[in-house]
């Protein structure tokens, strides 16, 4: 019986895989190697295609419940930090030395866009980092929770479609890859979003998950 090399690598019967560095990534990137805009992310030196699909639907398709979320979420953060020193950015890159550059879904970095025309965010430049999940929650709650405790970003939203609520997790223990908080916000309250030590925002839940429960059935 041929053995996948994953189930190899997974067994431990196959030599460990050489990550990629986020250097020889953006060398990919500049050599049109790896297509600019292509949904793709560098997690842990590999290669992984985001995944942005409804539950149940086309892997390869982006969910329109997907789209439609990430643009309430960023419109209701933009109106609230109208006159703070940040920004969201809207799947862009963050990179975190030396071989992981995640897009996540929305982030709110600290400053304006101009203080970034030369790099991507490192972890130290974010207030935030978020995530709509569908069909990608597992993950979501995994490993790239892990990517952002390890980093040490403050805080760390999941928007949950499937469970209609939104995870917060906050106090990174960066050398356990976790973070020590976790809280559920469901329909009808708010989530409190600190920008600095005298600035706060809140974000009501039913502002950013669409009006339906349930994401609307993919085509056959």
């Amino acid at each position: 019986m041929v053995v996948p090399l994953l189930q190899e690598l997974a067994s431990g019967q196959a030599p460990t895989l050489v990550p990629l560095s986020v250097e020889q990534y953006h060398e990919m990137l500049r050599r049109g190697i790896i297509v600019e805009g292509a949904p793709i992310e560098l997690i842990d030196g590999l290669l992984v295609r985001k995944d942005r699909s409804t539950r149940g639907g086309n892997p390869m398709a982006v969910g329109p419940w997907h789209i439609l979320t990430i643009k309430r979420l960023e419109t209701r953060l933009d109106e609230q930090i109208a006159a703070s020193d940040c920004h969201t950015r809207n799947q862009a890159p963050v990179t975190i030395p030396l071989v992981s550059e995640p897009e996540p879904d929305i982030s709110l970095a600290k400053g304006q866009p101009e203080a970034y025309r030369t790099r991507h965010p490192w972890p130290a430049d974010l207030l935030a980092a978020m995530e709509v999940s569908d069909s990608s929650l597992n993950f979501d709650r995994t490993t790239k929770l892990r990517l952002y405790a390890s980093a040490g970003i403050a805080v760390y939203w999941i928007v949950n479609l499937p469970d209609s609520q939104i995870e917060v997790y906050e106090s990174p223990l960066p050398a356990e890859g976790r973070y020590a908080e976790r809280t559920i916000y469901h329909r009808s309250q708010s989530i409190p979003l600190i920008l600095t030590t005298t600035t706060k925002i809140e974000i009501a839940v039913d502002d950013v998950l669409p009006a339906s429960a349930d994401p609307p059935a993919p085509k056959t």
